[in-house]
């Protein structure tokens, strides 16, 4: 008998076969590489009990002068500021009708009301706030109807349809009265993109670029939010859409004010803009900075390729002067700006073609503008990662790298990953950063799927590759909170808080590549393993991983047996011991080792494990 060493190469490689990739690791799920060994990651709670309405694409950290913590949350239907926990809705408004413009009228029996507004400009799913309103006279009271409702129905251009919480009876005939006020939101946006096919199709050639939604437009592409502190304030864009800004000061606990429109602040001048695809505050010098927005003369309309920058220090001045250092920059390589990063140094900007680096130059110019790369793709505009000077982001079936000059950048899951790529759902794909274990995430949609389902990690200080699947929508790194924080179903978790998915078991497994002795030249007898991990960190009384042996007689073939057994911890002082060997009988040319933990509670990593292996004839 022969006890074999299994030491295995950090990281996963799906480039190779499993045969070819031997003395590798092959196949994860919720692990991580730490000092070149995997190990669970940790697990995620829910930041608070409240649920926010949408799917978050965005999510943004901040401090106010008091010290009060805030996450902004960008959902498709609404806006957020989080706080304490609680979910504070300060989406803007678009319209608010005068007094007795809006009526209702309810059907004996039903639940839904029909709104009468004569051109009121919402879609489906929109919000509007109503007030004034008295009751119709049954059921429906004015408590009812004075609140927040979501438009289930447009029946025309004059007429929606809303659900209240009540069912109306034969006494609720009433029509509001003549002092409603309907205060309708920003059209919603879609959760989804929807690929649209030739002109005249879906939305294709109805309104200008970058106009809102309307009876006559309809959203083709997902809702996508940038947003940026101005300060103690926040600056919010709709991707393609309005320009908002909200005043921290304005707001109170339990009395949040809406955000509103930028050009709408006092001072504000005629040329403000009030369209772009992202804004950044820049943050040595102060500028707010809009890339793909409409120029001074031509308000409205988007230039797809433009960026303006307002006046240092001065979010109301965009036109310029001698006096101030508003002014503007167009990109000349490429169709539109996709997405823009500030580093340390610079703010780098892609378009659908070309990087460029855009740096800050002082008067006269202020900014100044370069072509760093071309025919260089990203994913989408939120699947780009800086971390000081290192900008690392997802393009179109390769990884990059900006170190100082544009790198693809090396990856042995690759083609797993864009093998396995809903592209029509790439809008969704965002990047986020794990600075605590030197990690970029990027989550994307598999090909089954409509929405994020799985990630890919590229571990930069160790330089491997690994994946698994959760569904996650934006990200956050630890700043403000102790833990990143994601967002996924209507709820913000804190990651790495724990060791459980939410209160309940987390799966997770790596698996090894093939090996064998000899080159699989002649069959082995495995007999017995020693294992080889740690506990550390578990609460379990007695944490337990689930260690696999797999074997099979050639490459191309099934795995013939395996033999599942437990290794537990017993005791923790003076050394973590565990169970000390398991036995198997197992025969093949070449086998894979697998280890899984199901139960709650539970921290492992795995080590060197020796394996009692030897020649053996094939029975």
């Amino acid at each position: 008998m022969a006890l074999s060493k299994v030491s295995l190469r950090p990281g996963i490689n799906r480039e190779t076969t499993s045969y070819t990739n031997e003395g590798g690791w092959f196949d994860c799920d919720k692990i991580r590489f730490r000092s070149g060994y995997p190990e669970k990651i940790g697990g995620w709670v829910k930041l608070s009990e409240d649920q926010f309405l949408g799917s978050a694409r965005a999510l943004h950290p901040f401090v106010a002068l008091d010290g009060t913590q805030y996450i902004g949350v960008g959902t498709n239907l609404k806006y957020y500021i989080e706080q304490g926990g609680g979910y504070n809705d300060i989406t803007p408004l678009r319209a608010t009708t005068a007094a007795g413009d809006v009526t209702f009228s309810a059907t004996n029996g039903s639940a839904t009301l029909t709104v009468s507004d004569t051109s009121h400009g919402a879609i489906e799913n929109d919000f509007v706030t109503f007030s004034g309103a008295v009751s119709l006279g049954g059921n429906v009271t004015a408590d009812i109807l004075n609140q927040n409702h979501q438009i289930t129905n447009v029946i025309d251009a004059d007429s929606y349809e809303i659900v209240v919480s009540v069912t109306a009876n034969a006494s609720d005939s009433g029509n509001g009265g003549a002092s409603v006020v309907g205060a309708y939101e920003i059209n919603t946006g879609l959760d989804t993109s929807v690929v649209l096919n030739g002109w005249g199709t879906g939305a294709w050639s109805r309104g200008t670029w970058g106009s809102g939604s309307n009876l006559n437009t309809v959203t083709d592409i997902l809702r996508l939010w940038s947003h940026d502190n101005f300060g103690e304030d926040l600056i919010i864009n709709v991707r393609n859409g309005g320009i908002y800004y909200w005043d921290e000061s304005d707001s109170s606990p339990g009395n949040f004010q809406r955000a509103v429109e930028l050009q709408s602040l006092t001072g504000a001048d005629a040329t403000t803009p009030t369209v772009a695809k992202q804004v950044i505050v820049s943050d040595q010098d102060r500028h707010v900075i809009l890339f793909g927005c409409d120029p001074r003369d031509n308000i409205g309309t988007e230039d797809p390729l433009l960026i303006r920058f307002s006046d240092q220090e001065d979010p109301t001045t965009w036109d310029p002067s001698a006096t101030n250092t508003a002014g503007d920059l167009r990109i000349s390589n490429g169709s539109e700006i996709v997405a823009a990063v500030e580093t340390r140094q610079q703010i780098l900007v892609w378009t659908d073609v070309s990087l460029h680096a855009m740096q800050f130059l002082g008067p006269p110019f202020t900014f100044g503008i370069d072509q760093i790369s071309e025919n260089t793709t990203i994913m989408s505009p939120k699947s780009v990662v800086a971390i000081d000077d290192l900008v690392f982001w997802m393009g179109a079936n390769q990884f990059y790298v900006y170190n100082g000059r544009v790198q693809p950048l090396p990856c042995n899951v690759k083609q797993f990953v864009f093998n396995d790529f809903n592209l029509g759902q790439k809008e969704k794909v965002f990047g986020g950063l794990n600075s605590a274990f030197n990690e970029v995430w990027w989550f994307y949609p598999s090909s089954g799927s409509d929405d994020i389902d799985r990630y890919v990690v590229f571990n930069y200080q160790e330089d491997v590759w690994y994946y698994g699947s959760l569904a996650r929508t934006a990200w956050i790194d630890r700043g403000i909170s102790d833990f990143p924080v994601a967002a996924s179903g209507g709820y913000l978790y804190e990651h790495e808080n724990g060791l459980n998915d939410d209160g309940s078991a987390m799966t997770a497994y790596i698996e090894s590549s093939q090996f064998d002795i000899e080159d699989g030249e002649h069959f082995t007898f495995v007999r017995r393993v020693l294992p080889d991990f740690t506990f550390e960190g578990s609460t379990a009384t007695s944490p337990v991983v689930d260690l696999t042996l797999k074997v099979r007689n050639f490459p191309g073939g099934n795995y013939l047996n395996s033999d599942e057994n437990s290794v537990t911890r017993s005791s923790t002082t003076p050394v973590e011991q565990f169970t000390n060997q398991v036995f198997t009988r197992l025969r093949g040319r070449s086998m894979a080792i697998r280890a899984e933990s199901d139960t709650e509670d539970v921290a492992w990593r795995f080590g060197t494990p020796r394996i009692d292996i030897r020649r053996d004839g094939r029975r």
